[in-house]
């Protein structure tokens, strides 16, 4: 993750751009997502990043945040990732199977998920070409280009024109 995502770019003749970075391995995780409000058509971008990878006691406490956030029912339009599926969260959806639903995706289709384009336009976009010092460098940056995400309800909206879904 700290490794850049090399990107083509404008340089002056003669004066190749060179990124100095040196092999790191680790890493930061973001899970997000994106809400909409069906009656005022409010669009919301949620996330937490954390510092190693995503597993079900996380997806658990991002859910509880998005609880506390979203106030009405919640309908999750997940993919399969193992994350998603784990003991904990399922136990967590039947406990607030009143509040939450769950809709899968199909396996394999990242295309479909409006979720995903968040984090390409992070990286592609916003965090293309960066060299991060050290994580927190880098967790500064993500947070950075999400929340400028966040205001932005017509690349929002795009995410989902992208993925095929009416809004």
């Amino acid at each position: 993750m700290l490794q850049p995502v090399v990107r083509r770019t404008w340089a002056p003749r003669g004066e190749t751009p060179i990124l100095r970075v040196w092999d790191r391995h680790d890493r930061l995780s973001v899970i997000d997502a994106i809400t909409l409000a069906p009656h005022r058509r409010r669009i919301g971008l949620y996330w937490q990043v954390h510092p190693a990878n995503i597993r079900g006691p996380h997806v658990v406490g991002f859910l509880r945040h998005l609880r506390r956030r979203v106030r009405r029912k919640i309908v999750l339009i997940w993919d399969r990732g193992n994350c998603h599926r784990g003991r904990p969260v399922h136990d967590y959806l039947q406990r607030h199977a009143t509040r939450i639903r769950v809709e899968w995706l199909p396996p394999y289709a990242p295309e479909l998920n409006p979720g995903e384009q968040v984090w390409n336009h992070a990286k592609y976009s916003d965090l293309a070409n960066f060299v991060a010092r050290d994580t927190p460098d880098l967790h500064a940056h993500v947070d950075a280009s999400l929340r400028d995400q966040r205001t932005q309800s017509r690349l929002l909206r795009s995410f989902f024109r992208t993925a095929k879904l009416r809004l």
